[in-house]
């Protein structure tokens, strides 16, 4: 048997094509979009995943402020920031950034289940979050998928 055909090989640059997706986010729960997102930035959906390799795809997320969250999230959950000085500690629910800045609440989702690496914040640069269905991003002739057939 030819042991040198069962060789398994690692991704390089030369191997990496990074596509431009459009994601839709209207009427999608948050949780389960920011997954699939995040699938999507770090590269597991191709067959050349390398965990040392930023070989993701770059993310166009449109409809942000169509979100949907289960329950009583909307106004349940609660974001914590803090200052930085004494007593700075600050709450806000979903429907407080809903009304001021929809791409937030999906960023955060989104970067919380990136790695807490440089490699992460690199494919976290790879992501791009609208409000409404208008971007800046047509020359790169984005392909739109369903974010439901990723896996």
């Amino acid at each position: 048997m030819d042991t040198l055909s069962y060789k398994t090989r690692s991704a390089n640059n030369d191997i990496i094509v990074k596509e431009w997706l459009i994601v839709d986010a209207e009427n999608e729960v948050l949780g389960r979009l920011a997954t699939q997102i995040a699938i999507l930035l770090a590269g597991k959906h191709k067959t050349y995943y390398t965990p040392n390799l930023n070989c993701g795809d770059n993310v166009i997320v449109i409809n942000a402020d169509k979100i949907k969250f289960t329950g009583n999230k909307l106004t349940d959950k609660k974001y914590v920031r803090h200052t930085g000085y004494p007593g700075g500690q600050r709450f806000t629910t979903p429907s407080e950034f809903l009304a001021k800045k929809p791409e937030k609440i999906i960023e955060l989702g989104v970067k919380g289940m990136l790695p807490k690496t440089k490699l992460g914040a690199e494919m976290f640069n790879h992501l791009f979050v609208y409000a409404g269905t208008e971007h800046p991003h047509e020359a790169q002739k984005p392909k739109k998928i369903n974010i439901n057939t990723v896996r």
